[in-house]
């Protein structure tokens, strides 16, 4: 299994509305996440930063790059660009994290 942890920015004043996206989160989302590997996904907030913090385990780190050009996750972020920075393709700003430890 990958562990993979990632940073990203909520914007201030929609740690809400980016909640409430997520716990409506699209059944086509959900299936795309499972079927290119996503075996867990957790997303974190500090509330103080605006900061983003998730983690998933991933089974296949080359599937799970593809999953990027989905239509759904394309849609996704349009959907998530106006509660989050992102960049020009509406992706999420982010930074991967390094795993220097794990305990199972």
């Amino acid at each position: 299994m990958i562990h993979k942890c990632i940073v990203m920015k909520v914007f201030s004043g929609f740690h809400d509305e980016y909640k409430r996206r997520h716990d409506e989160i699209w059944p086509e989302m959900v299936k795309m996440l499972h079927e290119y590997g996503a075996k867990s996904y957790s997303i974190f907030l500090d509330a103080e930063t605006n900061s983003l913090i998730a983690y998933l385990e991933v089974e296949d780190e080359k599937l799970w790059s593809k999953s990027d050009n989905t239509e759904i996750c394309q849609k996704w972020w349009a959907y998530m660009k106006d509660v989050m920075e992102t960049n020009e393709d509406n992706s999420p700003v982010s930074i991967e994290l390094k795993e220097l430890f794990h305990l199972e």
